[in-house]
């Protein structure tokens, strides 16, 4: 089985990225899974805090483990958005693959010492583990907004990125690039799409040369995934989009079959409203570039 570092660097060889989708239940944890495996390409799976606490912590990763070995499949787990560093151990103890510390609303100079001090204390529980660090401004909650809040002035430049890792030693960036947290009511009625400043991508790739995560990846252009791929994006989530067809499918699954009480045959359609977006979205993350 394959390294979650070596699973990127082949991704970017390739020019591609892996899909990264959240998940708090067992109907979403099937259905990405499927769909990766369905297209034999990687997966990342990630918990927020809130998500891991639903879950639990040592619950989600025996789930993960026991996919990728029964099925010997590289299904990966990743700790999204840790704000803590003892957040942030726990996780690396329970075995997760990579985690995400994020201090990004803190000033540059303590996000960077806060992270540099994560980075040390995590590889000490696990060398091979991946952390993250993210800086500017994408905004919170994969929810659905009315309107989109002004995050102009807090898009990350070259220069940042470049000093950002040198002083960190972070093994993946997280940055602001016209992408957000959540998704708003025209996206999700298919009116609007996010747009993203695919030359920032690009700028920062090339001073930084590290693996680049896009966070906020729900209801973006296709275009421009495409396109910000090219421009060096490794990793690419895709949070609010599941919630939705989550949504969608139970309401749907509940119309059709407003008698039935067998929790599993309820839940079949769901699996299969998230699996049909989380495929779309890992079959075009892997079309190359």
């Amino acid at each position: 089985m394959n390294t979650l570092r070596n699973v990127l660097e082949q991704a970017q060889a390739a020019r591609v990225a892996v899909g990264h989708f959240n998940v708090c239940d067992l109907v979403l944890l099937k259905a990405v899974v499927e769909a990766a495996r369905e297209l034999n390409v990687p997966v990342i799976v990630g918990t927020s805090g809130g998500e891991r606490a639903f879950m639990g912590v040592s619950q989600i990763v025996a789930l993960v483990r026991s996919m990728r070995e029964e099925m010997d499949f590289p299904v990966f787990l990743n700790a999204d958005h840790t704000h803590s560093l003892p957040e942030a151990l726990e996780a690396a103890k329970a075995g997760f693959d990579a985690v995400v510390f994020d201090v990004s609303t803190l000033p540059f100079e303590q996000n960077v010492r806060q992270t540099r001090e994560a980075v040390e204390a995590l590889k000490g529980v696990n060398p091979a583990i991946l952390v993250e660090g993210e800086i500017g401004d994408i905004g919170s909650g994969s929810e659905i907004h009315e309107t989109a809040p002004d995050l102009a002035q807090s898009l990350t430049s070259a220069e940042d990125g470049q000093r950002y890792i040198a002083s960190t030693q972070v093994d993946i960036l997280a940055h602001a690039v016209g992408n957000m947290h959540g998704m708003l009511k025209s996206m999700v009625r298919g009116e609007t799409r996010k747009h993203l400043d695919v030359a920032r991508i690009a700028a920062i790739k090339g001073a930084t040369g590290a693996l680049l995560t896009l966070h906020g990846g729900s209801g973006t252009e296709d275009e421009d995934l495409r396109k910000a791929i090219g421009a060096g994006i490794n990793i690419i989530h895709i949070n609010t989009e599941l919630r939705v067809a989550w949504k969608h499918g139970l309401e749907q699954a509940l119309a059709m079959q407003p008698d039935e009480v067998t929790p599993h045959k309820v839940l079949a359609p769901v699996v299969e409203s998230v699996r049909q977006v989380a495929r779309s979205r890992l079959k075009l993350f892997n079309q190359g570039s």
